[in-house]
């Protein structure tokens, strides 16, 4: 299968590209370590797999909505006392497309 192939296969399930998708899942996990609070934010840049700090500190903002050494400030208690598996899903980056479509009504 042709990396174009793939590609076009992955956006037509998942509704992104792949490293749209990667990054995001990237992002996730940089969300949880900062909310340890025992690693910098480089530190948890080079852990979830980025190179530059620099474009990972801008992704990680227009994913979550301010970056990451506020977001760490911010939600260093945010979810004491809340099992990990609900505490990721409630702090969970939405994306801009996800947030501006509209809720389905249930009749």
């Amino acid at each position: 299968m042709s990396a174009g192939h793939l590609s076009r296969q992955f956006r037509a399930v998942y509704g992104e590209s792949p490293y749209s998708y990667l990054m995001t899942r990237r992002i996730e996990r940089a969300m949880t370590l900062l909310r340890r609070g025992d690693l910098s934010v480089t530190e948890v840049c080079f852990a979830v797999g980025c190179s530059s700090l620099g474009s990972f500190s801008t992704r990680f903002a227009e994913l979550v909505g301010v970056p990451p050494s506020v977001y760490r400030l911010q939600s260093a208690d945010t979810t004491a006392g809340i099992p990990a598996c609900l505490a990721r899903q409630a702090t969970r980056p939405v994306r801009n497309r996800e947030a501006s479509s509209p809720t389905p009504k249930i009749a």
